[in-house]
C-alpha cells in the first residue's frame, strides 16, 4: 500500500435508529473534516463536550464493545462506524452522536457504508501515514483463546484474515475469511456481516440491560442446534466475516494505514486493542520495534 491522499466526504451523512446496549434513540452524523483531522466523535448531546480522538490512547475496557472516553466522556459500541469509515478509506470526519453510543442498526456496517457513499469521497492534499510491519508480533488470550500473528508482507495491501472456531459443541461451525483490505472489497464482502450471539447468552445480556429494544431480526442469534431465530445468513461464513469487521474497526484506532498481514483466531475486542497498543507503543514487544512509520 504506497502512500494515497488523505480523504473525508464531500458533505453530510446521518443515519439513525436505537442503540444496542443502552436501548436509547440514536443519531450519527458523519461531517466533512479537513487534511489532518483524523477521525473523532463529538457527544452532541453533552454541553461542553469535546471531541474524542478515534486513537487507542482512549479505547477504555468495555463487555463485547469497543469504547472510547476523554475528560470523562464516553462513547461506546464504536467499532461498526470505525469499520465503515477505515473500510472506505475515510480518514478525515467529525462523527457527532446525540447519545452514547450510534444506532446499532442491522447489526453490520454496511447503512453506514451506504450514507457514506452517498455523501460521496473526496481526496485532500495531504498524504496518508503509514505504519509498515517489519517484525512479526503475536498477542495472545489464554481467557478467551484467541490468537493474534503480524507478519510482514510484500503485498501492497493490508491482508486480513480470521479463523473462528469455539470447538465441537458450538451451534457456530468452524470458519475462516480472508480479505485484502480495499474499498471495494470491504464494502461488498465485509460490510454486510452481522453482529451474532447465541440464544444462550440472550437472558443474561437483557439481565444486564442490554438489547431492551433489539430482535432478533436486528442481528443473528443463533439457536443450540444452530439455526437462526427470525433470520437468515448473508453467507455461510458470515460470523467469520463479523469478526474481520471488528477487526477492521478495532485496528483503526491505530489512526493510520498498515502494511502487513494479520491472521486474528478467534479474538475478540480486548485481544485486538491489545494488538494495537503493542503496535503503537513498540517497547511493549521486548524491547523489540515491530513497525516502522515510512517516510
Amino acid at each position: 500500500m504506497p502512500h494515497r491522499p488523505q480523504r473525508t466526504i464531500r458533505r453530510d451523512a446521518r443515519c439513525s435508529g436505537v442503540g444496542f446496549f443502552h436501548n436509547r434513540d440514536a443519531t450519527v452524523r458523519f461531517r466533512p473534516a479537513p487534511a489532518g483531522h483524523g477521525v473523532a466523535f463529538l457527544r452532541i448531546d453533552l454541553p461542553g463536550a469535546g471531541p474524542i480522538p478515534a486513537l487507542i490512547e482512549h479505547a477504555v475496557e468495555r463487555h463485547r464493545r469497543t469504547a472510547l472516553a476523554r475528560d470523562g466522556v464516553a462513547v461506546e459500541m464504536v467499532e461498526h462506524v470505525l469499520a465503515a469509515l477505515a473500510g472506505l478509506r475515510i480518514d478525515n470526519c467529525l462523527v457527532e452522536l446525540d447519545a452514547i453510543e450510534p444506532p446499532g442498526l442491522d447489526g453490520s456496517a454496511l447503512p453506514y457504508v451506504e450514507a457514506l457513499l452517498e455523501a460521496g469521497i473526496v481526496e485532500q492534499d495531504r498524504p496518508r501515514a503509514l505504519f509498515v510491519v517489519e517484525e512479526t508480533v503475536v498477542v495472545e488470550s489464554v481467557e478467551e483463546g484467541g490468537r493474534i500473528i503480524v507478519e510482514p508482507s510484500e503485498e501492497s495491501e493490508l491482508h486480513l484474515e480470521y479463523s473462528l472456531d469455539y470447538g465441537a459443541d458450538s451451534p457456530i461451525p468452524p470458519q475462516r475469511f480472508a480479505i485484502e483490505v480495499a474499498p471495494e472489497i470491504f464494502a461488498r464482502e465485509v460490510a454486510p456481516a452481522r453482529t451474532f450471539v447465541l440464544e444462550t447468552e440472550v437472558a443474561a445480556l437483557r439481565a444486564a440491560g442490554y438489547g431492551q429494544r433489539t430482535t432478533a431480526r436486528d442481528l443473528l442469534v443463533f439457536r443450540a442446534d444452530g439455526t437462526l431465530i427470525d433470520n437468515v445468513l448473508r453467507s455461510p461464513d458470515e460470523c467469520a466475516r463479523h469478526k474481520l469487521l471488528d477487526c477492521i474497526g478495532d485496528f483503526a484506532l491505530l489512526g493510520c494505514d498498515v502494511r502487513g498481514r494479520f491472521r486474528a483466531e478467534r479474538s475478540g475486542h480486548r485481544l485486538n486493542r491489545e494488538l494495537v497498543r503493542r503496535l503503537r507503543n513498540p517497547d511493549l514487544a521486548a524491547g523489540r520495534r515491530p513497525i516502522r512509520r515510512a517516510a
